[in-house]
């Protein structure tokens, strides 16, 4: 009996040995690569910096990865927030350990082997702006952003937005990786620098330096004092020639300045908006986003209008009652709002809209954070004409159809989509399907007698509808959106008065002003900004977990 329970755990040991064994494995053989790594700093007015940090990674096989830590290159840093591409807020935790400087940020959910995931992270670092001892009369910064010593980091920009007021011929820049300037809304001055990738090890060091004038609540900390006086002191002591040496190496370490040139770059365009969260960045009105929204859930069948006048009054269908869509057609952020704010007798409820388009507008803010808003807008307005053009150009009536139900969100966002819609469709026959619920909500019930009424429940078991004439498609799908917008709320007066302006965030002990993202890398990663443009910088590395 001993000698079985003994074989026993010796059996029960090699078996949890084993797997231990192979999950250690398993985590040495995970493959990752960084697509990018996008940096933008901004220096204050009491000394501190705002780090954003916007980062794609993909994993490319072996276990997943499920939390991310993030060098901070001193211990006096403030987290603020970290978001994932689909607005969702990241928890985030100081992983300090020692003179391990670092965030933990825990991922919405695992990556898996084949996905990416791209997140930002914003901190607020204390004690990075000191004395240019260079140029007598400058303040400077040194900034490293994120490297790895096991793989490359591609597509790294740096973006370091100076004080107000600094001009181009004031402000001196590391020789090595510059590129050129920008101007912030603001008026502030922004350099840029990039490099298409840093390779295993390898930091990429950029360095401003600027009139100490322009940060007037700038003081010198004592204990930068002391140790000044405790280095003369050394140096007498040891003598001349290890003064001599000393002299020697810290030149060695400083990078000559110049003027950098001027062009207008920078972070570049924020990619990937979706069309209802490009209504807001082209400056729809709130009931025309919400409009948007809802033709963006009866595209995917997920309510339908039970009434039009004088107030909608909509159904959530079964498949979406739980509001976490389905398979084929998941739901998004908003659109989980849009369906919170459907009231049990149909009718929207103003607030929860308002709160709908809120957190709508505050996601957008926080994506478009380090990109070029103007070069964004006219991204999207060059998206919004070819989606005209492949409807224009359709050679048939059941082409130019199709293509206007797979374009209809972005169509919707040309200020003259009534007119186009009309000119496209003026001779030609459109041509709908049962499954396209946004059409059979406007014919239904902005038609004055309508000849075909759709299966609601199961649209693909009706008949072929006809043929529509042009002119009349045209005619009932705009007035079908113009009057959404109307008569979508009830209460138009206490659904603006429920949006609360966005307001830039006020600027606490030692807080962001910005709400946006920092030292980011994953995997053994460190993210680096020096003290002083004349001081070597060094800081805690990251990992994945």
């Amino acid at each position: 009996m001993v000698r079985t329970r003994f074989c026993l755990l010796v059996l029960a040991a090699a078996l949890l040995l084993s797997a231990a064994s192979a999950s250690v494995a398993e985590a040495q053989t995970r493959v990752y690569h960084f697509n990018y790594e996008y940096a933008k700093v901004w220096i204050n007015q009491d000394a501190t910096i705002d780090l954003f940090y916007n980062v794609s990674l993909t994993l490319d096989s072996g276990a997943q990865i499920r939390s991310v830590l993030m060098g901070q290159p001193t211990g006096d840093f403030h987290i603020d927030e970290a978001f994932d591409q689909y607005g969702r807020q990241l928890q985030t935790y100081d992983y300090t350990s020692g003179t391990n400087y670092r965030v933990n940020v825990t991922l919405y959910e695992p990556l898996t082997a084949g996905n990416t995931v791209w997140f930002t992270l914003l901190t607020n670092v204390g004690g990075m702006i000191k004395p240019d001892t260079m140029n007598p009369g400058n303040l400077g910064m040194q900034f490293a952003p994120a490297w790895r010593d096991e793989v490359p980091i591609s597509d790294v920009r740096i973006q370091i937005v100076l004080p107000p007021n600094v001009t181009v011929a004031e402000v001196l820049t590391t020789e090595r990786f510059w590129n050129s300037t920008s101007t912030e809304p603001d008026g502030s001055l922004a350099l840029y620098w990039e490099t298409p990738v840093i390779q295993p090890g390898e930091q990429f060091t950029v360095g401003v330096s600027f009139p100490a004038k322009y940060l007037p609540q700038y003081e010198a900390q004592p204990a930068e004092n002391l140790f000044l006086r405790n280095l003369a002191i050394i140096l007498g002591v040891a003598g001349f020639g290890v003064a001599i040496l000393v002299v020697a190496v810290m030149a060695s370490r400083k990078r000559p300045y110049q003027t950098p040139k001027v062009s207008m770059e920078t972070l570049g365009i924020r990619r990937g908006l979706t069309a209802v969260e490009a209504s807001y960045l082209l400056q729809l009105k709130p009931t025309q986003i919400v409009t948007e929204i809802l033709y963006s859930l009866l595209q995917k069948r997920a309510v339908w209008v039970e009434s039009a006048k004088p107030t909608l009054l909509l159904r959530i269908m079964p498949e979406f009652k739980d509001k976490k869509g389905t398979d084929e057609a998941p739901l998004r952020y908003y659109e989980i709002d849009f369906l919170e704010a459907i009231k049990s007798d149909g009718t929207l409820d103003e607030e929860e809209l308002a709160h709908a388009i809120m957190f709508l507008r505050d996601t957008l803010e926080q994506k478009l954070r380090g990109y070029s808003r103007s070069d964004t807008v006219d991204y999207y307005k060059k998206i919004v004409e070819k989606a005209w053009t492949q409807v224009e150009q359709a050679g048939t009536a059941d082409i130019a159809s199709k293509a206007y139900d797979e374009q209809l969100l972005w169509l919707l966002l040309d200020p003259n989509y009534r007119a186009r819609t009309e000119t496209t469709f003026q001779n030609r026959v459109f041509e709908p399907s049962p499954l396209w619920f946004w059409w059979w909500y406007g014919y239904t019930h902005y038609t004055p007698r309508p000849t075909y009424t759709p299966n609601v429940n199961a649209p693909t078991q009706s008949a072929k509808p006809p043929g529509i004439p042009g002119a009349e498609f045209a005619r009932n799908l705009v007035t079908s959106v113009e009057k959404t917008s109307s008569n979508i709320v009830g209460n138009l007066e206490k659904f603006a008065g429920a949006i609360i302006p966005a307001a830039p965030p006020a600027k606490a002990s030692h807080e962001s002003a910005r709400q946006g993202a920092s030292c980011a890398c994953a995997c053994a990663a460190c993210a680096c900004a020096c003290a002083c443009v004349s001081c070597a910088c060094a800081c805690a590395g990251g990992g994945v977990g």
